[in-house]
């Protein structure tokens, strides 16, 4: 990263998708580009001290902990953000990476299996409460039961993989 034509690279390649994952992250367009920037002002001012392999879990990972350092710094709760996190996975199953789907199946699998159902309905089929609860022949409090009770065993899942999800969500998608 020495070379300040890789680093621009680098930076030009990065920027978008680090800002949007920033952004999704803080919900504050103007924190999120300052974050990155921050991110990027230290990569270049340490890039004769750090030693690399991977640039795009490093940057990302960078920018996470930037954020959860901006929010410890200013006092907020730190789970605040992991479950806003953990909502935007479960919400976007479909742009998951390949490669990671087969960890969020075995998360999947561990449901009991009407619960996973009903979840698969609702997220998969974009089924609405009612015509899940008309198929299966379950009232709608049930169907609303079951969706957040999966939802709730997921997220607890998830936590193990937090770190990852960053890498693997905004790989492709920005």
């Amino acid at each position: 990263m020495k070379n300040p034509e890789i680093f621009e690279k680098t930076y030009t390649h990065y920027w978008q998708k680090l800002n949007a994952f920033s952004y999704t992250m803080t919900q504050d367009k103007d924190l999120a580009q300052n974050i990155v920037q921050d991110v990027f002002i230290d990569l270049w001012e340490r890039k004769d001290d750090l030693n690399i392999n991977a640039i795009e879990p490093y940057l990302f990972r960078a920018v996470k902990n930037q954020i959860f350092k901006h929010y410890q710094n200013n006092r907020f709760d730190k789970t605040i953000m992991e479950d806003k996190f953990e909502d935007y996975i479960i919400d976007n199953f479909q742009s998951i990476d390949p490669e990671v789907m087969d960890l969020l199946y075995s998360l999947l699998d561990k449901l009991p299996e009407k619960r996973k159902e009903v979840l698969l309905m609702y997220k998969f089929q974009d089924m609405s409460i009612e015509q899940i609860a008309d198929e299966l022949g379950i009232s709608k409090q049930t169907v609303k039961n079951q969706i957040s009770s999966a939802l709730k065993q997921l997220r607890e899942g998830l936590k193990d993989l937090a770190w990852l999800a960053p890498i693997i969500f905004f790989k492709e998608n920005f």
